[in-house]
């Protein structure tokens, strides 16, 4: 795959060392590069995401899944209240 890549100066100056080192080719060591960064990030022990459960302490009889539901219905009253305050403004 041909690609253009923006690289920072300090990276650059890292790539360009190690083709100087290694006599390998720009294109060569810059492969090696990414594929020894990738396989560190995967290879690393990723702490577990942990969701920690809160009470919501609603009322009992409000279901938690409809609250969009009634974020949507407050929204329209809402909409519907400064339309007619603007008409009334308005004529």
């Amino acid at each position: 795959m041909r690609t253009t890549v923006t690289l920072d100066p300090d990276v650059e100056r890292l790539l360009k060392e190690e083709v100087h080192r290694t006599r390998l080719s720009f294109k060569a060591v810059l492969n090696d590069a990414v594929r020894a960064g990738l396989r560190a990030r995967s290879s690393r022990p990723r702490k577990p995401f942990v969701v920690r459960a809160q009470a919501m302490h609603l009322r009992a009889g409000v279901d938690p899944a409809r609250l969009a539901e009634v974020a949507d219905d407050l929204e329209v009253e809402a909409f519907l209240h400064t339309t007619e305050r603007l008409k009334k403004e308005s004529g």
